[in-house]
């Protein structure tokens, strides 16, 4: 007998019982397992037992905040975080996106706007960005990339720098696989918006600082940057060449010469 799937799990953290129920009715009806949480200390425990698919946290939570629960989930594993947050808080909104909320919503909001954020940030993890038309400079959306050192598998959602992997949160890595499918070409913050996060409206400051974030993930001095570069008036370009990594290409031909000298190297007696 085949079984059914399991549902998303989705933790929704809320000190308010009201929007703390309003939001997991919505959520439920739209076919995710809830988990609830008033508190961090509640919001960790729940978790540590069950990890969710995705966290809907608030930033005003007692004792514990948001930004230190999102720091603590992050800390355990990726896992992606959409904060609630007040109209006015837009420094506290900034910070969230800096240490790894991958989007937010702020208060009052639609549940029916929360609903299709949750799906979005889901949809992308899964899918990766959209990718307008398929004869772009790079290479297809589901092909491994390799570009100034970096190197990014789209389907195992992994990507390294010389070697070393990168911890980036779901729009980080999304942002990332599209400028390396771009380079050379130069997009408006609206634009990224549109095809990175797949919104029509928004704010703009939330490309901002996954693009600053991101630098200071990929470039050897985030303060003076060479690969992601600010074009005034405009907005932002990725400049590395289309390239096959060097590291890859050296090896491949140190390989193949290796072998080039096994094979002179056999006799008449040598097995084929």
């Amino acid at each position: 007998m085949q079984q059914n799937p399991s549902p998303t799990r989705v933790l929704v953290v809320d000190d308010d019982p009201t929007v703390a129920e309003v939001v997991a009715g919505y959520l439920g009806r739209a076919g995710f397992a809830v988990d609830r949480a008033a508190d961090g200390p509640g919001a960790l425990a729940r978790a540590a037992a069950r990890r969710p698919d995705l966290v809907v946290l608030d930033l005003m939570l007692p004792g514990m905040d948001g930004l230190e629960v999102c720091r603590a989930l992050r800390d355990k594993g990726p896992v992606p975080v959409i904060m609630l947050t007040a109209r006015g808080d837009e420094e506290d909104r900034i910070l969230g996106l800096e240490i790894g909320a991958d989007d937010y919503v702020t208060k009052p909001f639609s549940p029916r706007e929360l609903v299709l954020r949750v799906e979005s940030v889901l949809r992308r993890g899964r899918t990766g960005p959209r990718v307008p038309g398929s004869s772009g400079p790079g290479p297809g959306p589901g092909e491994v990339t390799h570009r100034a050192g970096i190197t990014l598998d789209p389907l195992a959602r992994r990507a390294a720098r010389d070697g070393r992997e990168l911890a980036l949160t779901v729009r980080e890595f999304d942002l990332l696989a599209f400028l390396l499918r771009h380079p050379g070409v130069a997009f408006t913050r609206e634009e990224l918006m549109r095809e990175v996060w797949g919104w029509d409206f928004g704010d703009l400051s939330t490309v901002t600082v996954h693009v600053r974030r991101l630098r200071g993930k990929v470039e050897d001095d985030p303060a003076a940057p060479r690969l992601i570069q600010t074009v005034w008036g405009i907005g932002y370009r990725f400049d590395a060449p289309p390239e096959t990594d060097d590291e890859a290409h050296d090896k491949a031909h140190g390989e193949g010469r290796a072998d080039q000298g096994r094979d002179e190297g056999r006799g008449p007696g040598s097995d084929a």
